[in-house]
């Protein structure tokens, strides 16, 4: 049993793990506790809790947000499913590990502190000749306490990974996810109709690796796993939490019912793309020719330009190539854009 901390009476008489993780930016010491219903539960560093149920479990899922600071509506919801648990309100059935990636990220109001967590999954938190910095030495810390666990989950558990943010842009279609690349696997249904109990209709096929964290646990842990993205970037206070009001419900449900039943799949229910390319900004004097207003998902006619790197322009080769998370001030060597073309359910879906 572990030291039981100063903070830990708080804690259990609030449920206020995210200001506890605020107050406590890159650590926090570790305690475990049990709920009244047998619940346990352990803090395992600032932004990481888990929540154990009596029982035999069948999913271990891990839910995470705050991987960019300033994305806030999923830092509530999953706020007040922590809150909820804690306070009793909320039993579960299934195992569940909830993560704010970058608490003081979510206190200086930006992505990130210094570098871009979500570039630093799978490995590339270590890169020979590059400096450490916090966010590495987070983004390592996290995939350590991920593996940590699922390796103690209960043996033939599904694993899930669901990393929730929302865009920096404005979107053509408001909530959409990236299903990691899977090296071959195919595509679960099952999964897409989640989602759309999420309220999530459209979602991207990734054809490459990735530094993300869903593509890390995915990956690495066989989980299912996406990056959700449920709308545009607003400060706290701001978000009208009535429009994730589903996906609130549907998280809700995976982890407090032992099985839940989602509708039959329609591939008419859903709009899929397929990643046509991705394009790096490789030079300092990178630009877009569209505002800074355009959303996620507006489509370019063949032969428009859709970037400049240096003396480099790009164009649209394929007609109705769409943007997604056009960003001209990412680090050089980043992906600055990524373009997609529309994807039909096909054999590789099951």
């Amino acid at each position: 049993m572990l030291a039981k901390p100063d903070y830990l009476n708080e804690l259990i008489n609030s449920g206020d793990f995210l200001t506890l993780s605020r107050d406590n930016e890159w650590h926090l010491e570790a305690s475990e506790f049990a709920l009244e219903n047998g619940t346990h539960v352990t803090v395992h560093d600032t932004g990481v809790i888990e929540f154990q149920p009596q029982g035999i479990t069948t999913k271990d899922v891990v839910l995470s947000s705050a991987v960019h600071g300033n994305e806030t509506a999923p830092i509530e919801i999953c706020d007040e499913l922590i809150k909820t648990i804690i306070k009793g309100e909320l039993a579960l059935n299934q195992r569940v590990l909830f993560i704010f990636g970058n608490p003081k990220s979510i206190n200086i109001g930006l992505r990130f502190v210094e570098e871009n967590l979500n570039r630093l999954f799978n490995g590339h938190h270590t890169v020979e000749g590059v400096p450490m910095n916090d966010e590495r030495k987070r983004a390592a810390k996290l995939e350590e306490y991920v593996t940590d666990f699922f390796t103690r989950g209960e043996q033939g558990s599904t694993r899930y990974h669901y990393d929730l943010h929302t865009a920096i842009r404005g979107s053509k279609n408001e909530k959409f996810a990236v299903y990691p690349y899977l090296h071959g696997k195919p595509w679960k249904k099952s999964q897409l109709q989640f989602l759309l109990s999420c309220g999530v209709n459209t979602v991207l096929m990734m054809k490459s690796p990735a530094t993300t964290f869903s593509y890390y646990s995915s990956f690495v842990h066989g989980a299912d796993s996406f990056t959700v993205e449920l709308g545009q970037v607003k400060p706290f206070g701001e978000n009208d939490m009535a429009r994730f009001a589903k996906t609130k419900q549907t998280l809700t449900a995976l982890i407090s019912q032992k099985e839940v039943q989602y509708p039959q799949f329609n591939a008419s229910d859903f709009e899929l793309f397929a990643v046509h390319r991705t394009i790096n900004r490789t030079q300092q004097d990178f630009s877009f020719p569209f505002s800074d207003d355009a959303e996620n998902f507006t489509g370019f006619a063949k032969g428009e330009l859709l970037a400049t790197d240096g003396d480099t322009p790009y164009y649209a080769d394929v007609e109705g190539e769409a943007i997604i998370f056009p960003n001209a001030h990412v680090a050089l060597g980043q992906r600055a854009l990524l373009t997609v073309i529309p994807m039909q359910v096909d054999s590789n879906f099951v």
